[in-house]
């Protein structure tokens, strides 16, 4: 099996685990249970999407890949960054609650498209 499978199976196993990562933590929040981040459910996140950005820019590398040429890679990078600010403001527990809705459904929301450019791979501009 070349390297680029191996790494592009890597990438989405990981991407697949950080959505599910975030919804169980933003869940435990909603039923009452914030005491997730007393438990390895606070830094096993963190080390997945290490692996994750890891398998991504091997990715880059191995597929030869420049951000700036492939507008759809340009744009997963643009809505990560968004994903990841709204994800901040969703698990912050000084954010009032409507606002921490409000943040996890944008993170959501940028994810589902994030998985969408990668599947689809569409040329944007």
């Amino acid at each position: 099996m070349s390297s680029y499978v191996i790494l592009k199976h890597l990438h989405m196993t990981t991407a697949f685990l950080t959505v599910i990562l975030f919804t169980l933590r933003l869940l435990m929040d909603a039923v009452g249970r914030p005491g997730w981040r007393q438990t390895p459910l606070r830094w096993i996140p963190h080390a997945n999407d290490t692996v994750l950005l890891i398998a991504a820019i091997s990715l880059l590398v191995v597929g030869s890949w420049n951000p700036l040429e492939q507008s759809w890679i340009l744009a997963k990078i643009v809505l990560l960054l968004g994903y990841i600010t709204a994800g901040l403001f969703a698990l912050k527990v000084t954010v009032p609650r409507p606002a921490r809705v409000v943040a996890a459904v944008l993170a959501l929301v940028q994810v589902s498209a994030i998985f969408h450019l990668a599947m689809a791979k569409p040329v944007l501009f």
